[in-house]
């Protein structure tokens, strides 16, 4: 995926400001899914107003600096949906843990436990901050399209954090044993 896509899905559903992508959707909405800081998300708005995927029209304010809104072009949103519709490669997986567990027989058990019990914290974290977007269940007969298909991807994010919490308490659990 790329951050522009995710981008113009955004701007699709309502013109925005830079900071309003980053506050109200980076920041709340898709956290779980795709995070950007304001740099790269401003760097590739720039791109997309180029590209001629999207525009900007700036709103003048007084006491305050002025408002550039983004909205998506026609060229966007026929972008969006031929990446929509485009096959998506298994992401690389980088996990800094794993990479210290694989090399942590050097350590002693209670240092690797430390290392697993403080990502088992992190994990309970962003499990919780998934579990407290609200968004109708899946056999909610008045969800719109929309929210069901969000509903689907925000439950592939729960499991894989209760999995991964799953996983880490077997590996403390391996590790006090051994």
């Amino acid at each position: 995926m790329s951050l522009a896509h995710a981008i113009l899905g955004l701007l699709q559903q309502e013109e925005m400001t830079g900071y309003d992508l980053k506050t109200s959707c980076f920041d709340q909405c898709i956290a779980h899914l795709w995070p950007a800081d304001q740099a790269q998300i401003y760097r590739t708005l720039d791109k997309l107003v180029e590209q001629g995927w999207t525009t900007c029209k700036v709103e003048i304010q007084r006491d305050r600096p002025n408002r550039k809104v983004y909205s998506v072009t026609e060229a966007g949103i026929a972008e969006l949906i031929q990446w929509l519709q485009c096959h998506q490669p298994l992401p690389k997986v980088r996990e800094p843990l794993l990479i210290q567990l694989f090399f942590a027989a050097q350590l002693p058990n209670e240092a690797i436990i430390q290392l697993l019990k403080q990502q088992l914290a992190a994990r309970h974290e962003k499990l919780a901050e998934c579990e407290s977007i609200e968004l109708p269940t899946l056999g909610d007969q008045s969800a719109s399209r929309e929210q069901i298909l969000q509903r689907l991807v925000l439950e592939l994010a729960i499991r894989r954090e209760e999995t991964y919490i799953d996983w880490l308490k077997t590996a403390i659990d391996a590790i006090r044993h051994q």
